[in-house]
This record gives C-alpha cells, structure tokens and sequence, in this order.
C-alpha cells in the first residue's frame, strides 16, 4: 500500500505524523502501525513535549490525546496550529471524555476531528489518509 504524499518541499513529501499521548504503550503501538504504513512518525509523551517537538519537527498531522496531565491535547493543538498553521489535528479520547471534549471544541477557533479510543489500527490509518485529501 504507498503511503499518503503530501505537497512538500521536504525531501521525499513524505507525511509526518507526530504522536503525543502520555500513554507510551498506545502512543508507541501508534508509531509501529504508522511506520508500517511508510508514514513517518514520532511520539512525544505529553503536550507540553508535543508542541516543542512540533515546533522543530513541523508535523503534517498532529495525533494527540486529550487528557494529559501537563497540558491538554487541545491546548497542545491550539499552541502548535497557531505557528505552523498547515498541521492538521486528530484527538483522541477516551469514549468517557466525549461530553466534555465536545463542550470544549466549541470554544475552538478551528475544527478538529475526533477519535474515540480505542480505535481499529485500520481505521486510525483511514482517519489519516482522510485528513491528507
């Protein structure tokens, strides 16, 4: 299967996906799946090392779970999407955390998908190649 190709100047336009989930096992199971893929992929461990990564590793997508201790998937996305304004975002979340996701994705200036953990590595790589369209 050839992996999603984005418009990019980066040598071989391959697509970047940075993980940030402070669950290591599902961000790092995440990253192998990926991989596998021929998408390119790193995994931080919370938003606070989300958005540094982001800001020197300029991802194409950012995967960011929305319950982490030290900075939520949300702010994460805020913070990293306002200096690199391409990034898409996928949130993941716990099917408990739903009510309260969405109550605070209308306070969003922009719009990102949601994902319910846990979710069917086919689907999550469909979610991705989606969002590159």
């Amino acid at each position: 299967m050839r992996a999603p190709q984005l418009h990019s100047d980066r040598e071989g336009g391959r697509l970047r996906v940075l993980i940030a989930d402070d669950e290591k096992n599902i961000a790092d199971t995440i990253r192998i799946i990926l991989i596998k893929e021929g998408i390119d992929a790193v995994c931080v461990y919370g938003g606070e090392a989300a958005v540094e990564k982001a800001a020197e590793w300029k991802p194409d997508i950012l995967l960011v779970d929305y319950a982490m201790p030290d900075l939520d998937g949300l702010e994460a996305a805020k913070r990293i999407c306002e200096r690199h304004a391409a990034c898409r975002v996928l949130v993941l979340s716990a099917l408990a955390e739903i009510h309260d996701l969405r109550e605070e994705m209308l306070r969003c200036e922009r719009p990102y998908e949601v994902l319910v953990k846990p979710i069917h590595p086919t689907e999550l790589v469909a979610h991705i190649r989606a969002i590159c369209q």
